[in-house]
């Protein structure tokens, strides 16, 4: 059975770093106290892997779990292969799947998460657990072999979806940018993770956690609301 958290992103209003995320964390990983969680901190820019690392390790650290970066690792292959659950944090989208790509990742991740591992992801964490990175709102500042992404979860996610324009702000809206992108992919779905939610898959059900409803959008913008707490078959 498939197990996967995808969270919109590391916090929520004014909590901490990935602070609202630990209820969810924690009941999602329940049975695997003291296991080994192989973190993916490829998203990672601005601070080294290094530095990745010890933030979700002191961040979760009350989980009680084993969370070691592949980096670590003289195969990081192996260190998927080898681990209980699978993390990768938010970042940058396009650096994650090319880090993912060089690393020879998909595959071995792909494998493990069908067969029953769990698998978590924030920001860009989630956003690769999708069909594809295509409705990332990062910039792209490298170029991967491709935008196919894990294709876990068989459609594209938005994290970080906030409707509208802010005051003064002369670019396109968030759902302009989706409607870009759908009229170029009609028969895509996009599900919208405003920040403070979560999709939870469990094989092919999923359910919104958080604070706040998601969006789908399909065909030429046609758009649902799905309440939080609801669960729908997504395939």
């Amino acid at each position: 059975m498939k197990k996967m958290l995808l969270m919109s992103g590391s916090k929520y209003r004014t909590t901490g770093y990935l602070e609202h995320c630990i209820p969810w964390i924690s009941r999602f990983l329940a049975d695997y106290r003291g296991k080994t969680v192989a973190f993916v901190p490829y998203a990672g820019v601005s601070r080294s892997y290094d530095q990745y690392e010890a933030a979700v390790q002191q961040a979760y650290e009350s989980l009680d779990m084993k969370i070691i970066s592949v980096h670590r690792a003289s195969s990081a292959v192996q260190a998927i292969e080898q681990a209980d659950a699978i993390a990768i944090g938010g970042g940058n989208t396009f650096c994650l799947l090319n880090q993912l790509y060089r690393h020879n990742l998909l595959e071995p991740i792909r494998a493990k998460v069908n067969s029953g591992t769990p698998y978590f992801g924030w920001s860009a964490g989630a956003n690769v657990a999708g069909a594809s990175i295509m409705t990332t709102n990062d910039m792209p500042i490298v170029y991967p072999p491709s935008f196919e992404a894990l294709n876990l979860f068989p459609a594209q996610i938005n994290p970080h979806f906030i409707s509208g324009k802010i005051q003064g702000h002369n670019g396109e809206s968030r759902e302009e940018r989706l409607n870009e992108f759908l009229l170029v992919n009609p028969k895509a779905l996009v599900y919208a993770l405003p920040e403070g939610t979560a999709l939870q898959i469990r094989d092919h059900k999923a359910t919104v956690l958080g604070f706040d409803d998601i969006l789908r959008f399909s065909g030429k913008m046609d758009m649902e609301t799905i309440a939080v707490n609801s669960t729908f078959n997504y395939e």
